[in-house]
C-alpha cells in the first residue's frame, strides 16, 4: 500500500432517508456544484446519483439514493431495490432525517435499514432552520436511544448550518485506500444522463403536484456541430393524454416555459449555447414497463 493510500480516507458514503428529506441538497452542498436535481416534491430522486468529492483528506464518493418509501410501480420498486444494493456499498451510512415532519420517536424503517446493514452511521438532523430548538431535543433523544449512531448532528443542508460537521465525521471514519475515481472528477454520470434530469427538475418545478411522477425525460439526439450551439432533442413522456394536454399547455405555453427554464439552466451547465427541442410523448404505464424501465435505468447507471 502506498503511503498516501494509509494516510487518506476513501470510501463510498450513502445518504439515505425518507422523501424530501434533503439528502440532495446535502450532497450538493458538500460537493459545492449541482449534481443531484432538488425540488419539493418528494420522490425527485429516482436513481442513485453519484458525486465525487476530493481533497487533502481523501476521497468520499457519495450515493446519493431515492427516498425509502411505499411503491406502487414497478418504477418505485425499482427505486426501492437501488437503495438495498447501494447500503451493500457503502462503507458508511449517513441517514437524513426532516425535522419537521412530526412523527412520534423514530422512523423505524430507517431504524430497520440501518441495523440490518451493520455498518457506521451517522445521522443528520435537517432542516433545523425552519425547526424550533425545543422540537428538536426530544427528536435528538429518541435516535439517539436506538444506539446506531456513531454522532447525531443537527444541520440545514440549505444554507449549510452542521454540514461541515457533518464532513469532518465523515472523513474521520472512510477506511483508508486508494481513491475510486479521477481527482478532479465531480461525478461519473454521462452528461446525457445529467441534461434529462435537468429538463425533469422543470417538470417538477412548474407542473401540479400529481403529474411530475408520471413523466420522465429521454434523450432523443444528441448533436454538437463545430462553432454552433449543441443541439438536443429530448422526449417528455407522460402516461395518459389528459397529462400530455397538461404538459403541452394552452396554444403551447407550458412546453415553451418548460423548454426556456430547461435551456437557460442547460447553456450555464454545458457552457455554451443549446438548442433545445422537446416533444411529449403518450406512454400508457410506461411506469409499469420493464423495458423501459431498463432503457431508463441503463442510461442512469453508464458512467463515463
Amino acid at each position: 500500500m502506498s503511503e498516501s493510500s494509509e494516510s487518506r480516507g476513501a470510501g463510498r458514503v450513502i445518504l439515505l432517508g425518507r422523501p424530501n428529506a434533503g439528502k440532495s441538497t446535502l450532497m450538493n452542498h458538500l460537493l459545492a456544484e449541482k449534481v443531484a436535481i432538488v425540488s419539493d416534491k418528494p420522490q425527485t430522486t429516482r436513481s442513485r446519483i453519484v458525486g465525487v468529492l476530493s481533497e487533502e483528506r481523501g476521497q468520499v464518493v457519495f450515493l446519493d439514493t431515492p427516498g425509502i418509501h411505499k411503491p406502487q410501480h414497478r418504477m418505485n420498486r425499482r427505486m426501492v431495490r437501488s437503495v438495498s444494493d447501494a447500503l451493500v456499498e457503502a462503507d458508511l451510512i449517513v441517514v437524513v432525517v426532516d425535522s419537521t415532519v412530526r412523527r412520534r420517536g423514530v422512523d423505524e424503517r430507517l431504524v430497520e435499514l440501518v441495523r440490518g446493514a451493520q455498518k457506521k452511521a451517522l445521522l443528520a438532523l435537517n432542516k433545523t432552520d425552519i425547526c424550533s430548538k425545543p422540537k428538536l431535543l426530544p427528536m435528538i433523544e429518541d435516535w439517539h436511544a436506538t444506539g446506531l449512531f456513531e454522532a447525531i448532528v443537527p444541520i440545514s443542508a440549505l444554507d449549510g448550518e452542521g454540514c461541515d460537521v457533518v464532513l469532518d465525521l465523515i472523513f474521520e471514519r472512510l477506511p483508508k485506500g486508494e481513491p475510486e475515481f479521477d481527482e478532479e472528477l465531480l461525478t461519473p454520470h454521462s452528461e446525457r444522463f445529467l441534461v434529462a434530469e435537468r429538463i425533469r427538475e422543470k417538470l417538477l418545478e412548474l407542473l401540479r403536484e400529481e403529474l411530475p411522477f408520471a413523466t420522465a425525460v429521454v434523450i432523443d439526439d444528441w448533436q454538437e456541430p463545430e462553432g454552433a450551439a449543441i443541439r438536443i432533442a429530448a422526449t417528455i413522456l407522460v402516461e395518459r393524454g389528459g397529462q400530455k394536454k397538461i404538459v403541452i399547455g394552452r396554444r403551447g405555453e407550458m412546453i415553451k416555459k418548460i423548454g426556456t427554464l430547461a435551456r437557460h439552466d442547460l447553456i450555464e451547465y454545458l457552457g455554451g449555447p443549446v438548442h433545445l427541442d422537446l416533444h411529449v410523448k403518450q406512454e400508457t404505464a410506461w411506469r409499469e414497463n420493464a423495458r423501459r424501465l431498463g432503457e431508463l435505468e441503463r442510461e442512469a447507471q453508464r458512467l463515463v
